[in-house]
């Protein structure tokens, strides 16, 4: 017979989504400092020995974290729309930036650890197709004869490295422009009318 503690134990899926929310918590308000194993097993209220048993340790946790921040980096571009493919990636550029600016501390901890941990395929592979997403609004755009014809990746690399230098500098507070969200638009329009068909 099952006891009434077993009957009402949290599943251990419940337990590893309590433990990324709460991480993604501290993350947000006290930066990676505040990502120990104790206080994030704190917050979700669960033994810190729930964190080596189901990530293995903080790397493992962090790890989920990268994750998270590339799935969710990848729906707010997904979610974004537009009347033609070019609007649907300038829109979807901005939302690159709305995503970091909302999410600065995860966005950070997406584009350092990717360098810092010993990231499996998988994870590398869900960071990956944020850029095949972005790569594909390419393609779509130049087949609309909108931009013009070439390689996507080199182009859309070519994107990519505006948006994050521009996201970087402000997330850093390296910005002089009186409206970073207008400016970061405006250099999105730049970029774009520079790739256009001539």
């Amino acid at each position: 017979m099952t006891s009434a503690q077993g009957r009402h134990r949290t599943p251990s899926t419940d337990v590893t989504d309590s433990l990324v929310a709460a991480a993604l918590e501290l993350l947000e308000e006290e930066g990676p400092d505040g990502l120990t194993v104790r206080a994030v097993a704190a917050r979700a209220g669960v033994a810190p020995m729930g964190v080596y048993s189901r990530f293995g340790g903080k790397p493992g946790l962090v790890e989920a974290l990268f994750v998270h921040g590339f799935d969710e980096l990848h729906a707010t571009i997904a979610a974004s729309r537009g009347r033609d493919a070019l609007a649907r990636l300038r829109k979807g550029c901005r939302a690159y930036r709305s995503f970091a600016v909302a999410h600065p501390h995860l966005y950070q901890l997406m584009f350092q650890k990717m360098l810092e941990l010993d990231l499996s395929a998988e994870s590398l592979d869900t960071a990956a197709q944020t850029f095949t997403q972005l790569a594909d609004r390419v393609a779509d755009a130049m087949e609309a004869g909108l931009l013009a014809p070439g390689d996507q990746v080199e182009v859309a690399q070519q994107v990519w490295n505006g948006l994050h230098g521009g996201v970087m500098l402000e997330l850093a507070g390296i910005t002089f422009a009186a409206d970073p969200e207008r400016t970061f638009g405006a250099m999105v329009d730049s970029l774009l009318r520079g790739l256009a068909t001539k």
